[in-house]
């Protein structure tokens, strides 16, 4: 794999300055007599976590490999020599996700974790159980119609396990690094937003987890108060429009973003409008579609980002059609909407005719908005 940047602690720090002026940015846009320093305060200030910090072992490490199965998802964590998978692509994609396994010396996964139904996430789940012993298997379901999701569980049976559906706040230790789940908070009709989500957290460097998780759930999340800031996240759904909303980004903070995604895909991942959204949190973008399978080591303070292919960063998040990146995006930076609970229509921020801080709800698209059954304001949106 070819190396590219690491991250030190001086350029998370100058990271963290940019996005924390994002979230600064969202906070003055819905309260401008909002006082900066304590917007700033409390964007700085991390949700409590039950998870206790461990630290690193002496001579240890830790990796988390995004290995490139194309339009779908497997996540491989390994610390201290012990490892688990999050996801194992397509079906087609097993013997792949087992050889890349192997390939890296593992002999044993401490927890499989199926981050939901889809068969982009659980297909190969099956060729994994039947080859790699397993200490706990999970899934937000124990049931679904899908064949590939029957063949998991029954490979799953077949080592004499029981597919467990975790709660929220269970904590599991991987070597010295510490798995919690944070989502979902709640019960969802779409699939996508039933995905297990996982904080990992390694000495001072973490890492977020996500599935296909889109917005409706990402901002349900944030409510919930859970400690989302960390440093790599992986980006939700592919990279589509429907997730990885402003409200979620100025929660999580990330320095980098990984958007596992197959090239010249049906649906178009990564969707522009995801990619801006990156883009404006200042989230270093990171694709399988171009440079393959991306590792990211990690000594507990540091973490060095690597990948199969070197492709410059204006490629992989480009701000012009062709990939140039010579030209800063025209959207505006921020483009959230502001709802008024009381008569229910929703704003742009610049529109004169804002409801009091106290009536505001704040959406990160204007599809959202609607679903929520809001109307447009005549004046600003008419």
């Amino acid at each position: 794999m070819k190396e590219h940047r690491n991250h030190t602690a001086l350029t998370a720090l100058l990271r963290r300055v940019a996005a924390l002026a994002l979230a600064a940015a969202l906070v003055l846009s819905l309260a401008g007599c909002q006082d900066l320093l304590t917007a700033l305060q409390q964007a700085q200030q991390p949700a409590a976590s039950t998870a206790q910090p461990v630290q690193p072992a002496e001579g240890g490490g830790f990796s988390i490999d995004f290995i490139d199965v194309g339009q779908a998802l497997s996540v491989l964590v390994t610390c201290d020599g012990q490892s688990m998978l999050y996801d194992g692509g397509n079906v087609e994609d097993g013997s792949l996700v087992v050889s890349y396994l192997q390939n890296k010396g593992v002999t044993r996964l401490e927890y499989v974790f199926c981050s939901h139904a889809h068969e982009d996430h659980v297909g190969g789940l099956a060729a994994v159980m039947a080859k790699f012993p397993a200490g706990h298997a999970y899934a937000p379901v124990t049931t679904a119609d899908t064949q590939c999701f029957q063949d998991f569980v029954s490979y799953t049976q077949q080592q004499g396990l029981t597919l467990e559906v975790p709660a929220v706040g269970a904590v599991w230790q991987l070597g010295s690094a510490t798995v919690q789940l944070l989502g979902p908070v709640t019960q969802y009709d779409d699939t996508n937003d039933t995905s297990l989500v996982l904080r990992i957290d390694y000495g001072e460097t973490s890492f977020l987890l996500t599935g296909d998780m889109e917005q409706d759930a990402e901002d349900d999340l944030v409510a919930s108060g859970a400690p989302l800031d960390v440093d790599v996240l992986q980006v939700g759904h592919h990279g589509s429009e429907t997730s990885t909303g402003y409200v979620f980004l100025n929660a999580v903070l990330p320095e980098v973003g990984v958007i596992s995604v197959g090239e010249g895909n049906s649906y178009g991942h990564p969707h522009e409008a995801a990619l801006s959204r990156l883009r404006d949190a200042g989230v270093d973008v990171w694709r399988t579609d171009l440079a393959g399978t991306v590792r990211i080591l990690s000594d507990g303070v540091n973490y060095t980002v690597a990948a199969d292919r070197d492709v410059a960063p204006e490629q992989q998040n480009p701000t012009l059609s062709d990939g140039s990146g010579q030209q800063a995006s025209s959207q505006p930076a921020i483009q959230a909407y502001i709802g008024n609970v009381n008569s229910k229509k929703f704003h742009l921020p610049s529109c004169p005719n804002l409801p009091d801080p106290s009536n505001q709800t704040l959406f990160s698209s204007y599809e959202q908005a609607v679903e929520a059954g809001y109307t447009p304001c005549g004046n600003c949106l008419g």
